[in-house]
């Protein structure tokens, strides 16, 4: 209710969308960053023509329903992320304003602006309390993305009461400091002054605007306007009955006059709009057809047509060369092999890029050049992983960010929120386990892979050598229905030969890397640990024992596989299995079984040289030796 004279203004008088294509490319973006003020945008999608039926608005926060209590992408169309957790709206929000300004740097032509659109987002006190606000904001400010039109909703009030006990910023100069331009003291109820607001933003080119709404919550609820029991509750019968006396609202509940509806609709100026731009795309076809075609093929999301026999070629070409390299490196060399196959990648580092080894060959920093394609995002993990969700919903991208291991941590909602919406955003984490030695348990990751894999729709691979590295880069790529999380060492690892088929199976999440006649015992493992693995087996065919060992690099792909093929890998038949991963054991007995043991770690680090480190704990070939024997003889 507060928002609405806003949103109105907006929508009937500035935002460029078709109701009838909520998918069109050059759409301007609306994103409500205070997601719990989600009837306003579902209200906006009906009234407007979007294919949300006033029965799903009567649905509200209802089970299965298109209109649940936050903003779910996927669910109603015209919802373009989904939002709730304050701020990651606003996150999303940018990371969609630099998706259209690479974008149309990338395709447009003179004459010919096939990219040009705007990104608009609300948000509220608690979205820009949250840290992410900083890191986003002050990120967009150095980017001077001028397309980027923000909506401070500054009504004073959050679920606890007045926030002027708990939140004094002084907004205004605090997004002067981060090069934006603002508009304070904006009365958000005054549609000439929301008007003249939205025109002077647009007409800025190098700075994105923030536009400071003074607004009161709740707006024409006599009893409750302006008051925190308006943020959460329902305002009762009673008060229902006053508001609608006090704003001379005379119809019945879900009853919108004819010509209100006429009034709103959109379809028939978005249909216009988008024709307008599909004869300009059809100019743009005949002028430039092949940057049309690869234009087109990318907002469509497909991959290039010899991505298979290109992708498949390189990871020949790794396999031949059997090289000892840490895994972040190998994840390097994937960048440099696939990079130039995709236009579309796009990604950065958290200030960690000489340590993440995510700059490749073909890298341009969007910073100098406007149509390039890495972002140094700075130490930002929280801010970068929210903006590659916005790179990935706009569309056009296949976007990658990086970090340690450690620092997923930081960015860890957002990743849960790429996982909840279905998107596949890249995230590249290194210095995957206790091999980074001196820097100490404080950046030596225990449980972050075992968290990760916990969380639904994200698919985690942690490689053990070259080969895998490159493969979980393909997979990743290729992926549509969900985010993955790829995990390096720093330490460097012991190519494994494979066949053919063990080659082709990597793809598969586990597979039998080596193999015995009538295995006593299975090794289980992952990343760096796989080179022990592979090791004991060897001591202990010295000694008599034969085993299996498998490598493990994607838990979660594995579990998709047929049963058939999960038990060819792991068989009943040989019940004595060893796991081995440097990092906690909870997740491993899923696999492991009960005659089973762990070489694993749960507890936290200790500083010290890498290889003292693991050997401290237990991490030896000696020591997975006396755990198969203790298996088989169970």
């Amino acid at each position: 209710m507060g928002m609405a004279d806003i949103a109105e203004t907006l929508w009937n008088g500035f935002l460029k969308h078709n109701p009838s294509n909520p998918d069109w490319i050059d759409r301007d973006r609306f994103v409500l960053s205070n997601g719990h003020g989600s009837m306003l945008l579902y209200s906006l999608l009906h009234l407007s023509g979007y294919d949300l039926p006033m029965s799903e608005l009567k649905n509200f926060r209802q089970l299965h329903s298109k209109t649940p209590g936050h903003p779910e992408y996927g669910y109603a169309p015209g919802v373009e992320t989904t939002t709730g957790p304050l701020g990651q709206g606003l996150g999303n929000a940018v990371g969609m304003a630099i998706a259209e300004r690479t974008l149309a740097a990338q395709y447009n032509k003179p004459g010919l602006n096939l990219i040009d659109h705007h990104t608009y987002t609300f948000l509220g006190d608690g979205c820009l309390m949250e840290g992410i606000s900083h890191e986003v904001c002050s990120l967009a400010g150095t980017l001077k993305l001028g397309k980027l039109i923000a909506f401070y909703d500054d009504n004073g009030i959050s679920i606890d009461g007045e926030v002027e006990g708990w939140f004094s910023d002084d907004t205004p100069a605090r997004f002067e400091s981060y090069g934006w331009h603002v508009i304070s003291t904006v009365d958000g109820h005054d549609h000439a002054a929301i008007e003249a607001a939205i025109k002077e933003a647009q007409a800025q080119s190098d700075k994105p605007t923030l536009i400071c709404c003074q607004t009161v919550i709740g707006f024409g609820s006599p009893n409750k306007e302006g008051k925190e029991s308006s943020h959460g509750s329902p305002l009762g019968a009673d008060e229902i009955a006053l508001a609608r006396e006090k704003l001379g609202w005379t119809h019945a509940p879900f009853d919108i006059p004819g010509d209100i509806y006429n009034g709103w609709d959109a379809k028939q100026a978005g249909a216009a709009a988008e024709a307008a731009w599909t004869e300009k795309l059809n100019d743009y076809r005949a002028k430039h057809a092949g940057d049309a075609a690869e234009f087109e093929r990318r907002i469509s999301g497909e991959l290039p047509s010899d991505w298979n026999e290109k992708a498949a070629e390189y990871i020949a070409s790794v396999d031949k060369a059997a090289e000892k390299i840490a895994s972040r490196k190998a994840s390097q060399n994937a960048l440099n092999g696939f990079g130039p196959l995709l236009p579309e990648l796009i990604g950065g580092s958290a200030d960690l890029a000489g340590s993440n080894l995510t700059i490749w060959s073909g890298s341009k920093g969007i910073e100098e050049t406007a149509d390039g394609n890495y972002i140094y995002f700075g130490v930002r993990e929280f801010g970068m992983a929210a903006i590659l969700n916005g790179l990935v919903l706009h569309g056009g991208f296949k976007a990658y960010g990086a970090t340690f291991l450690m620092f997923s941590e930081y960015a860890r909602n957002a990743l849960r929120m790429a996982a909840l919406m279905k998107i596949p955003a890249l995230y590249v984490f290194t210095h995957d386990s206790i091999g980074l030695g001196e820097d100490g348990p404080t950046h030596q990751p225990v449980e972050q892979a075992a968290t990760l894999r916990l969380m639904p729709n994200m698919d985690v691979w942690r490689a053990c050598d070259a080969v895998e590295s490159a493969v979980s880069w393909k997979v990743a790529i290729e992926r549509t229905d969900g985010p993955s999380s790829l995990l390096f060492s720093r330490q460097g690892l012991t190519p494994q030969p494979r066949n053919a088929e063990q080659l082709a199976n990597v793809e598969k999440g586990g597979y039998v890397l080596v193999d015995s006649d009538n295995p006593q015992a299975i090794l289980i493992a992952t990343g760096s640990e796989v080179g022990l693995a592979v090791e004991a087996c060897a001591k202990l065919a010295d000694e008599g024992i034969s085993a299996r060992v498998v490598s493990m690099p994607s838990t979660d792909v594995f579990d998709r596989q047929s049963q058939s093929y999960r038990d060819s890998v792991l068989p009943e038949s040989i019940p004595a299995r060893v796991v081995i991963e440097a990092g906690v054991s909870g997740g491993w007995y899923k696999y492991a079984g009960s005659r089973s043991a762990m070489v694993c770690l749960d507890t936290f680090g200790e500083s010290g040289p890498a290889d003292q480190v693991f050997e401290h704990f237990g991490f030896t070939v000696a020591n997975v030796i006396q755990k198969v024997k203790q298996v088989i003889s169970i």
